[in-house]
């Protein structure tokens, strides 16, 4: 069996191999015919294939198998082409029989015949068919970045799964590669017409030729049946293999094969069936033979009724089972709402969602070159890279309850910001106040609350030339959209997320996971610990460092306060990187007097604990704080304060009432190679 299967693997090289044997050496009659009649079932195989498929990548070999039949059929035509002049113009029984049969004795009307099907073959079907590869190739290439853009839109919100994607995506390269293959192998069939044509015409003239020469008695009769009946045996396969080109090239969306998509379509309409019966009756008053017209009118008229009663019965037995019970028909709001499982699908939460206003959609809408979408998914992107975390799918919809130019930003249902946008102009920077010259709208940039302007297409080079920034509209959104996601990331992220990080760690360190979750620290409380994380901005990409630390410490600590400072010390190369520039730091320290009042303040509980500083203390803390920040926030972008590690978290939570912004470390979350500089010290 093992030798068989090893075989049958060789088929198609032997079978090429062959058509190579057909080019040289001369072959026996009998050969040729069970050739010629291998031919023929081949052509007729392929015929049905082409029919039946749903798609065109489901044949996908055609385009091969097209230049392997093709060269068959020229084999076949110099081998059978050998046989007739070489051999008093016999080629064996099977070019014989076609030859008389076609003929019937009159070799002029035979030669009509032969040249009419030549001249279909190649006028008609073949030059069709090579004309719609191309196109198709053409088009096909050229539609493959918007369904590309398509995909990633999809898999953006939701709608399929990565897995999806990728099966879509190889569909859209193996069409590609299907439809530039059949553009060339379209070329081969025309090819093979030409050649085809030549044939016949060397097989007669040559026959003739050396008939006159040898003086063979009934030359024209025996060389034409010979070169009709081998010119016929290679055109009719060819015109098969053909019509096989058209219905690939020409299915590429089809949902279901020929028979079914037939069915489906013109039995759809009984109305269409029967008005087009009684309008061939008409035809019967023009002179058309009425026998024929009354037959098959009547089967159209026929058919029409039929399938117009099989369409009512449904209703009627509808209607007939509906007596005695509640129908199902949705008469009203109120009624579809009397289901209590509809009124479940009204409690459904969107995690991001951004809601727009009419003029606005245009960003939006791929078909009005909107790329809304793509931009979207390259923030996910970089968000994961550099975070660790995947920004759930962002649901888009218009609505009516804003201004046609505003959008309006949600986090779980609920509004978190909003914006305007003119969408026929730029949001200008201007340098500085002083060079803040050109005309505009005046406005507040969204994200960062800074003093802007909308500026016109019009005026844009000039604005350019003055040093202004301009940012397009749909960029004012993604920063937006972005500044609002990294400030409630920590709000974003679930447990169903946790999850989907757990498992893909898995894949690389299964021991890890298995190990502490939920041996040592529950799902619940890992969440906790990235939250506050994301919270103060450190990213949580290291989750298997995040795990060691949480498993080292877990067992003995069940403060996720404390196991978050742990799990910050962990990550201080990570912190560094984040706060640090040119491996030097900006801060400024707090003075040991205001911490040992802060831990002073503290009050430990069974399950963490809390600061209880008294008003006054706070004010001096926040006084002393605010003039610190002052000094420095020109000289640095991010102000950061330094205390010691058992104070960070409680200062930070106090801070944050006042400054959210302030970024709040200790001396054990700086990397050793890292210089710091202090720009001053909060003292009371």
């Amino acid at each position: 069996m093992k030798n068989l299967s090893k075989y049958l693997n060789n088929v198609v090289a032997a079978f090429v191999v062959l058509i190579v044997f057909l080019l040289i050496i001369p072959l026996p009659t009998f050969i040729l015919d069970f050739l010629f009649i291998f031919q023929l079932g081949l052509s007729l195989v392929i015929l049905m294939m082409s029919m039946y498929v749903k798609e065109p990548l489901e044949f996908s070999i055609f385009p091969t198998l097209l230049l392997v039949t093709t060269m068959f059929r020229l084999g076949l035509n110099i081998s059978s082409t050998r046989s007739i002049l070489t051999n008093s113009g016999y080629a064996g029984e099977v070019v014989k029989v076609f030859g008389e049969f076609v003929i019937r004795g009159d070799v002029v009307v035979g030669l009509v015949i032969f040249l009419i099907i030549v001249l279909v073959q190649f006028l008609v079907i073949t030059k069709g068919s090579e004309r719609v590869a191309e196109v198709s190739a053409r088009f096909t290439l050229d539609a493959m970045p918007g369904k590309q853009m398509a995909i990633d839109a999809d898999l953006n919100s939701g709608i399929i799964t990565e897995e999806e994607a990728k099966l879509r995506r190889s569909k859209i390269q193996r069409e590609a590669a299907f439809y530039g293959a059949m553009d060339g192998a379209s070329k081969f069939v025309k090819g093979d017409s030409i050649m085809s044509i030549v044939v016949t015409v060397i097989n007669l003239v040559g026959g003739i030729v050396i008939g006159a020469i040898t003086k063979v008695p009934d030359v024209w009769n025996t060389y034409s049946v010979a070169t009709v009946g081998d010119g016929l045996m290679s055109q009719v396969p060819a015109l098969l293999i053909s019509v096989s080109t058209g219905m690939i090239v020409t299915r590429s969306s089809a949902e279901d094969d020929l028979n079914t998509d037939f069915k489906k379509q013109f039995l759809s309409q009984p109305r269409v069936l029967i008005i087009s019966g009684v309008a061939l009756l008409f035809l019967m008053f023009i002179g058309f033979p009425p026998v024929q017209l009354i037959l098959l009118s009547s089967m159209l008229i026929g058919c029409g009724i039929i399938l117009s009663r099989s369409e009512k019965k449904p209703a009627v037995s509808d209607a007939e089972a509906g007596e005695g019970q509640p129908s199902e028909e949705i008469v009203s709001e109120a009624a579809y709402y009397r289901n209590i499982d509809n009124l479940y699908g009204l409690l459904n939460v969107e995690q991001l969602r951004i809601e727009f206003g009419y003029s606005l959609i245009s960003l939006v809408d791929e078909s009005s070159g909107g790329n809304f979408l793509d931009r979207v998914v390259m923030f996910r992107k970089q968000y994961a890279m550099d975070m660790g975390m995947i920004i759930p799918p962002v649901q888009l919809k218009d609505s009516s309850r804003i201004n046609p130019n505003q959008y309006s930003i949600c986090i779980k249902g609920e509004e978190v910001a909003k914006g305007d946008i003119l969408i026929d102009h730029f949001l200008g920077l201007a340098p500085s106040e002083k060079e803040d010259v050109i005309d505009g709208i005046e406005t507040i940039e969204p994200a960062f609350g800074i003093k802007a302007k909308w500026i016109s297409a019009e005026q844009k080079v000039k604005a350019e030339l003055l040093g202004y920034t301009l940012i397009d509209p749909v960029s004012v959104i993604i920063t937006h959209l972005s500044e609002v996601i990294k400030s409630h990331a920590y709000e974003i992220l679930n447990r169903a997320e946790i999850n989907n990080m757990l498992e893909n760690l898995k894949k690389s360190n299964p021991a890890i996971v298995n190990d502490t979750v939920p041996a040592i620290i529950s799902v619940s409380d890992l969440q906790k610990v990235l939250s506050k994380l994301l919270q103060e901005d450190v990213p949580i990409k290291d989750l298997e460092t995040i795990l060691e630390t949480l498993g080292d410490y877990g067992q003995k600590i069940k403060d996720t306060d404390m196991l978050t400072e742990y799990v910050r010390q962990a990550l201080k190369r990570t912190i560094s990187r984040k706060f640090t520039e040119a491996n030097q730091m900006k801060v400024i320290s707090l003075d040991p007097g205001v911490e040992n009042m802060i831990m002073g303040a503290v009050k430990k509980l069974d399950n963490g604990s809390y600061l209880a500083l008294d008003q006054q203390s706070i004010q001096k803390i926040i006084t002393a704080t605010t003039e610190q920040v002052d000094k420095i926030k020109e000289l640095v972008q991010t102000p950061v304060i330094l205390t010691s590690p058992i104070v960070r978290v409680y200062f930070k939570k106090l801070i944050d009432q006042f400054y959210p912004n302030i970024v709040v470390l200790s001396f054990s979350e700086i990397d050793t190679q890292i210089q710091i500089q202090a720009l001053g010290n909060i003292a009371l």
